[in-house]
């Protein structure tokens, strides 16, 4: 059995607390590593987006400080998934001066 399968049996006997734990853990772990978002020059302006769709990381959470909740936006995103968004939030956490320019900037705009 590889290690990723028993990573499974062991999640499928988590509490969901317990896999949040184990998460936080995790992103601590890889640092500054966000699978799923990407900045590329010329994609977006240059600002991180979610990979395969296009879509900016600070259009995420201006929506979210205005109140979209994650439903909200998975409606209005049909290509996002759930982790996704979990990822772009992690994203903020740690890049929140950075989002907070890119929401600033746009808005001006």
């Amino acid at each position: 059995m590889s290690t990723v399968e028993e990573a499974e049996q062991l999640l499928s006997r988590m509490t969901r607390g317990e896999k949040a734990q184990l998460l936080q853990r995790v992103v601590r772990d890889l640092g500054d590593a966000f699978p799923g978002i990407d900045t590329l020059v010329g994609v977006c302006g240059g600002d991180p987006c979610i990979v395969r769709t296009r879509i900016p990381i600070w259009v995420l959470e201006q929506a979210r400080r205005l109140g979209a909740s994650e439903a909200d936006l998975l409606r209005s995103y049909p290509a996002l998934h759930a982790e996704d968004l979990a990822n772009a939030w992690a994203y903020v956490r740690v890049h929140r001066n950075e989002i907070d320019e890119q929401i600033r900037e746009h808005e001006a705009a």
